[in-house]
């Protein structure tokens, strides 16, 4: 299939998807489902909700092609609909309230503080610093690093103004410096 459909730009899938090709739609799954899937994974942290939200991604791009207007690249849109998704699911979660006696039973996975100091990987310090961001600086360092969108396609993904965008990666970049800092690690790789 990627060989029928692998030199084939994005929009002229969508506008395949829109007449109801589905091996066209397995071409676009193909090209964007791994990348959708970590995208909602950072988000929600659940491996298996993002399984469930990226194919919904895929579903909701079946029922929607030929709404596609062509304003932002293909790959945008499906990262905007792949954040949509991922918080109206943390909306869902935050919504069921453990009771007292549940909350009891779920372990407390914290590391103590000899794991935390053992924990010397870079990598693993800077994801530690990264996922201690707010959802909001969190969701722009991704777009940003991970994704490597331009400020102005995280501005239509996220829905804000570019300048929004930039306000924001200055202030994550400035709290991730300091809680580098903070894990003993400088700026840059060794």
């Amino acid at each position: 299939m990627s060989g029928i459909f692998g030199k084939t730009s994005d929009r002229k899938l969508i506008e395949r998807i829109a007449n109801a090709d589905k091996a066209a739609v397995q071409a676009l799954f193909a090209r964007y489902h791994v990348r959708i899937y970590r995208f909602i994974v950072r988000m929600t942290g659940n491996e298996a909700v993002a399984e469930e939200l990226a194919n919904e991604v895929f579903l909701d791009v079946w029922r929607q092609a030929g709404r596609f207007e062509s304003r932002s690249s293909v790959s945008t849109w499906l990262m905007a609909i792949a954040r949509n998704k991922a918080i109206s699911h943390l909306r869902r979660k935050k919504e069921v309230a453990l009771d007292d006696e549940a909350a009891t039973l779920v372990p407390d996975t914290r590391d103590t503080p000899e794991v935390t100091a053992q924990k010397t990987d870079k990598g693993a310090a800077i994801r530690l610093a990264i996922d201690s961001l707010s959802p909001d600086h969190k969701a722009v360092i991704d777009l940003v690093y991970y994704h490597e969108l331009s400020v102005r396609e995280v501005a239509r993904v996220l829905d804000i103004p570019a300048n929004t965008v930039k306000t924001r990666m200055f202030h994550a970049r400035k709290n991730l410096a300091r809680k580098m800092k903070k894990y003993g690690i400088d700026r840059g790789w060794p």
